[in-house]
């Protein structure tokens, strides 16, 4: 029948499987390897989030932290558009439409929320160009609205270590807050109710 003798085709199987095996462990190491635990980010990301009726607000954005560091004026530089936080551009998602600063309409949409930080004032920017790293391809053209808001600066005593955005909410209207170190910027907006 088989040429080959019984003891002999034991070894020939049992070299084919000690050679599977072996090669099994080795490709487990390798792969073992590129599985290594990812470590948080430096700039954690952050969600704020109002609701008003069937309406809602919400910003996404990363949280740089200050680490004894100098921020306006030297890390983030005066007059130079700014991703308002890290990493990715911060975006701002509406449902509905927006009166902003008491006196300018935004549409509901998703935009790349910038600013451009000066000593007494800002320049606060929605643009439409979305899904941007940091604010390095910024399109001015691409610009939906752009204001001005007076820097102010945080109570006594209080230096925000992340970079925060916050939104005090009183029904249909809401103050958003950009602070960090001992900045503060803000700036209201109110939804349009729709008839």
């Amino acid at each position: 029948m088989n040429s080959i003798p019984y003891i002999s085709r034991i070894k020939i199987g049992f070299m084919k499987g000690l050679t599977f095996a072996s090669g099994l462990i080795i490709i487990c190491s390798f792969t073992s390897a590129g599985q290594e635990a990812l470590k948080p980010r430096t700039s954690p990301l952050a969600v704020v989030s109002i609701r008003y009726k069937e309406a809602y607000l919400k910003i996404v954005y990363s949280q740089p932290q200050k680490h004894g560091r100098e921020i306006f004026g030297k890390l983030i530089p005066f007059g130079e558009v700014w991703r308002l936080g890290a990493n990715e551009a911060t975006e701002i998602t509406v449902t509905q439409d927006l009166l902003i600063n008491n006196n300018l309409q935004l549409k509901a949409g998703t935009y790349s929320l910038f600013s451009i930080p000066d000593k007494e004032k800002w320049t606060i920017i929605f643009n439409r160009d979305l899904g941007q790293w940091g604010a390095y391809n910024y399109n001015q053209k691409m610009d939906a609205l752009r204001f001005e808001v007076p820097v102010k600066s945080v109570p006594e005593n209080v230096v925000y270590e992340p970079f925060t955005i916050r939104i005090d909410q009183k029904t249909d209207s809401a103050e958003i807050f950009l602070l960090w170190d001992k900045t503060q910027i803000s700036f209201p907006i109110q939804f349009i109710e729709r008839f």
